[in-house]
């Protein structure tokens, strides 16, 4: 069950991701249609999970035809990955094992998100996108402490001091809070959070 407080982490998010687009100006590469990021599988925590299952209950009630679509590349994302995934076919839970980890690491590197709409290059669960999607582009710290990520096509040429201008702040501390409410545990891909 999606907390009522994720409201407040995705306005956050979506306040300090503006901010530091506005900072970094033509150093941010993302635009529309810039895809790099949406291909190859990548964890997503229980609270990504239930807000795009939120995100697909919203779309069957405003756009069947759409969510019907999306349900249909994750099943066939599920289909054709499937067999190499690394943790629970039935649950869609990753593996927590040092071996499953590692297979992990190899699966599905290529594969687009089935949220991407292929013909457009747009997601179509934007709105209700994992943090990790929010994040990726400007520059970053993955936890406190950490040095700065960003997405290799941005901030091309750029210096330190530059890259370090654009920080996008992540509030970790709500992210995590809100998690523990969720009380689930254990990670996921997109694919098994976008059926029902």
């Amino acid at each position: 069950m999606l907390p009522p407080r994720d409201s407040e982490l995705v306005q956050i998010m979506d306040a300090s991701l503006a901010e530091a687009a506005r900072r970094a100006g033509p150093w941010l590469a993302c635009r529309v249609g810039c895809t790099q990021c949406c291909h190859g599988a990548f964890t997503i925590n229980a609270l990504d999970a239930s807000r795009l299952r939120a995100g697909m209950d919203a779309l069957r009630a405003s756009d069947p035809g759409l969510a019907a679509e999306i349900a249909r590349r994750a099943q066939a994302w599920i289909d054709e990955h499937g067999p190499a995934f690394p943790g629970d076919l039935g649950t869609g839970l990753l593996g927590s094992s040092p071996k499953d980890l590692e297979e992990f690491e190899d699966f599905a590197n290529e594969a687009p998100c089935p949220a991407l709409d292929p013909a457009t290059g747009r997601c179509d669960v934007y709105p209700w996108r994992p943090m990790t999607c929010r994040v990726f582009g400007p520059p970053v710290r993955v936890a406190e402490g950490e040095a700065l990520a960003c997405c290799e096509l941005c901030f091309v040429g750029a210096g330190e001091e530059e890259i370090a201008a654009c920080e996008m702040p992540v509030p970790h501390d709500l992210e995590n809070d809100l998690l523990v409410e969720t009380g689930e545990a254990g990670e996921t891909v997109v694919a098994f959070a976008l059926l029902p």
